[in-house]
């Protein structure tokens, strides 16, 4: 393997970061390329990117995929480096410092002149369709819509669970939540089944809940948490949950039409892990899906934003990357 060529796909989010080489199909610019991961497993590192006055640090993330890429090219056989794109929650907004520091670290490191720098939902789009327009739905703690018609991107929420994130886990939990805390109040609204739920997570009683979630930095991942008490409670019947996650499907139907290519005809992907919820929620998704974007066609999401960082990495190298040039959502250099 020696002297092969090889991509870098990178993947920064709230858990730390996850970085895999791809390999082309065939010799660069001579046959199409495909998705191929050099290695069946990822690298990861546990600790976040940091965030500084400037935004997310281009130094610290270097300095964490240094060890990670000189691990994967040893267990590759060595090679180099031809192509990196790189996939960060917070870019397009807190990437200033990436923009201006990281391509030059790269090719003082690599050699490497090709890099794509782009936010996680961009390659959450690009590993759900590639390169075909279409709609990506990213469900998770947060949720976020990114449509294109390979002209320009139109983002809509992802504006955080204080300002949005409707229909995500944080969302979801926080509802459900709320109609535990009128359950406990004796408000109408409320839900007796989700209030137990409530008590076994966080213990009794629930008027101790705002000092135990208020303070907490991580309060979105905690709200989240809750979204499947909601899911089982709605399973079994409960009419407010059932309402909660009727509620949330609504809200990512919004998003997905917001979205949407102005023809309306395209493909629509969803993605993330709010949808282990499973029936419960995927199936009043789908009747308003299929009520509001009659000439969309649902597809299967492909892959995931590491994926979607490898095929992005794999189309710059080849000179084929369609998907649209932003200064903020996929800057390209080289």
């Amino acid at each position: 393997m020696t002297g092969a060529d090889f991509v870098l796909g990178v993947d920064s989010g709230g858990s730390g970061l996850r970085a895999v080489l791809g390999a082309p199909a065939g010799p660069l610019g001579t046959t199409p390329l495909r998705t191929t991961l050099a290695l069946s497993t990822p690298v990861r590192s546990k600790e976040p990117v940091r965030t500084g006055p400037r935004g997310i640090d281009a130094r610290h993330l270097s300095k964490q995929l240094t060890p990670m890429v000189g691990q994967l090219l040893d267990e590759a056989g060595g090679g180099r480096i031809v192509a990196v794109a790189v996939g960060a929650a917070g870019m397009a907004t807190l990437g200033d410092e990436l923009r201006a520091e990281l391509p030059s670290a790269l090719a003082e490191s690599y050699g490497v002149r090709r890099v794509a720098l782009a936010a996680d939902a961009v390659t959450a789009y690009a590993g759900a369709l590639g390169q075909r327009p279409g709609v990506v739905v990213a469900a998770g703690t947060g949720l976020i819509a990114m449509g294109t018609d390979l002209t320009a991107w139109r983002r809509v929420d992802g504006w955080g669970h204080l300002l949005g994130d409707c229909g995500s886990g944080a969302w979801i939990g926080r509802a459900g939540l709320e109609a535990a805390m009128r359950a406990f109040d004796g408000r109408e609204g409320g839900s007796a089944a989700l209030r137990a739920r409530a008590q076994e997570m966080f213990g009794e009683p629930l008027s101790g809940l705002p000092v135990q979630l208020y303070p907490r930095p991580d309060r979105p991942a905690v709200l989240a948490a809750f979204a499947p008490e909601v899911g089982r409670c709605a399973a079994d019947g409960d009419p407010v949950a059932v309402r909660v996650l009727r509620e949330a499907a609504g809200h990512i139907a919004d998003a997905a039409v917001a979205a949407r290519p102005a023809d309306g005809a395209c493909e629509v992907a969803l993605t993330g892990g709010l949808l282990k919820l499973g029936d419960v929620l995927l199936d009043p998704l789908e009747a308003q899906l299929t009520e509001r974007l009659p000439h969309a066609r649902r597809v299967p999401a492909a892959g995931d934003p590491l994926d979607g960082a490898v095929r992005i990495a794999l189309d710059l190298a080849a000179d084929t990357l369609k998907l649209p040039h932003d200064p903020h959502l996929l800057y390209v250099t080289g």
